[in-house]
């Protein structure tokens, strides 16, 4: 009986493990696309649409370089969320800029 509560128990926290991988990786694609959707309705520069998708591209090798050894510890997971936190306040102040030329 304690072994398979235990086994229970591991295989719960690898799949909870492999959830958080999955929402950062969600996070990357959902602000792919509102990236290029806002760049498709001419909202964003060329250039800040560069520097948007190069910041992504950066989220994800993090998230790659995270995901080799199988475990996200906290402090990784705080530093994968800071980014995309970061980066979603870029998207937002980008698309509404009130810039006068």
């Amino acid at each position: 009986m304690r072994k398979k509560i235990l086994l229970l128990t591991a295989f719960s926290f690898v799949f909870s493990n492999m959830s958080f991988a999955q929402n950062f990786e969600r996070v990357v694609r959902q602000q792919k696309a509102s990236i290029n959707s806002i760049y498709k309705k001419k909202r964003i520069a060329q250039r800040e649409y560069y520097k948007l998708m190069d910041e992504q591209h950066v989220i994800g090798n993090t998230i790659k370089k995270y995901k080799r050894d199988g475990y996200f510890s906290p402090e990784e997971k705080n530093k994968i969320a800071a980014k995309q936190r970061r980066a979603a306040d870029r998207i937002r102040r980008y698309q509404r800029n009130r810039e006068r030329y």
